[in-house]
């Protein structure tokens, strides 16, 4: 037991199984490790006073033996489209950032969450790129970011989260381990998680050929999307250097594994530049790649330009092209329109700003 739990770590770091035998080891009863849990991961308490059920004994106890490694709300930004981004301060002082972006027509709010402090990929259209990676986000720092943007959702809308997708700072394949133990701890059922359904869950890589099929043979139950924006090895090359290592035949074959294995829904995140990769060529090319022997949807995303950065966004009309051509050969694909042009929705401007 003290090689499992020991010093004053952050109590959600432990399992339920080394928690269920800290308490038995001090006595208590086996369902105040019950009572605990949930306390953790059904009703997100911040601190050990807030959890009523427990013996003031015990609390004090546990509170002498661990801490809460929590995120603090640091600056929140509304635009006027309804989009809430937040920047976060963590325990140690890094600054990360998570956007809410709600759709009522569609009853569907979404959070964007952070699996890093920055991130170390350095893609050419990204802010975060910009940062480098500080370090990895625990599990319970990305809980806390459903959490907490849960609680803004309610107050600005009466609505919970429906949908959470992890396309923040960060490469959540990169960070495995605390990625894959977050949605554990959002869909497991209470009281040791929040009871999410996993196809409510979206993880988006830049591309890791071999953690996608990690994913495939782990039984992952959620969706993927691959960050995607250029059709060929020589653009992507230049835009994301982790192409160079991880080409597109390497991806397409992972992508197929991963479907074989899963039938899990699979997405093209596709970012549109303006004169970069936005031509009729270019769609022809994504065109064949939407062709493999998987289902795919092409989600087209219009760019929020990053200042000291050289990329624009497409022109509405090529935009609007390229979206008809691939629409004309059968391939599912939706725009987004930039949400947040009013904030620094873009992901990594706020955490950039002092």
């Amino acid at each position: 037991m003290e090689a499992a739990i020991s010093g004053h770590q952050d109590i959600r770091a432990c399992s339920q199984a080394d928690l269920e035998a800290l308490l038995a080891e001090w006595g208590e009863p086996r369902f105040r490790a019950r009572q605990l849990y949930e306390w953790l991961w059904v009703k997100a308490a911040r601190n050990f006073e807030a959890m009523t059920n427990l013996p003031k004994a015990l609390r004090d106890k546990l509170a002498d033996r661990f801490s809460f490694h929590v995120l603090q709300e640091d600056k929140t930004q509304h635009s006027a489209d309804g989009t809430i981004k937040t920047r976060w301060l963590t325990h140690d002082g890094h600054r990360i950032e998570s956007v809410l972006i709600p759709v009522p027509d569609d009853d569907r709010y979404t959070v964007c969450v952070s699996t890093q402090v920055g991130c170390s990929l350095t893609c050419a259209f990204c802010a975060t790129g910009r940062m480098g990676r500080k370090r990895n986000l625990s599990a319970a720092e990305i809980f806390d970011q459903v959490t907490g943007v849960n609680a803004q959702c309610l107050e600005a809308f009466g609505k919970p989260l429906s949908n959470v997708v992890y396309m923040g700072m960060g490469e959540p394949l990169l960070t495995y381990a605390d990625t894959m133990e977050s949605i554990a701890r959002l869909t497991a059922a209470p009281p040791t998680g929040l009871g999410m359904s996993a196809r409510r869950i979206t993880v988006s890589t830049a591309g890791i050929a071999k953690m996608i099929r990690k994913l495939a043979d782990d039984g992952f139950r959620s969706n993927l999307a691959l960050s995607l924006h250029a059709a060929d090895d020589v653009k992507r090359n230049e835009i994301m250097p982790i192409n160079e290592s991880n080409h597109l035949d390497a991806l397409m074959e992972a992508l197929e594994y991963f479907y074989r294995k899963t039938r899990n829904r699979i997405s093209y995140e596709y970012i549109a530049f303006e004169r970069f990769n936005d031509s009729l060529e270019d769609a022809a090319r994504l065109v064949q790649l939407c062709r493999r022997k998987f289902p795919v949807r092409v989600n087209i995303i219009e760019y929020n330009p990053i200042e000291g950065l050289s990329f624009e966004k497409s022109d509405e009309n090529r935009l609007n092209d390229f979206a008809a051509y691939l629409a004309r050969e059968g391939v599912t694909v939706t725009v987004r329109r930039s949400r947040g042009k009013d904030i620094d929705a873009a992901c990594g401007q706020l955490a950039n700003k002092d």
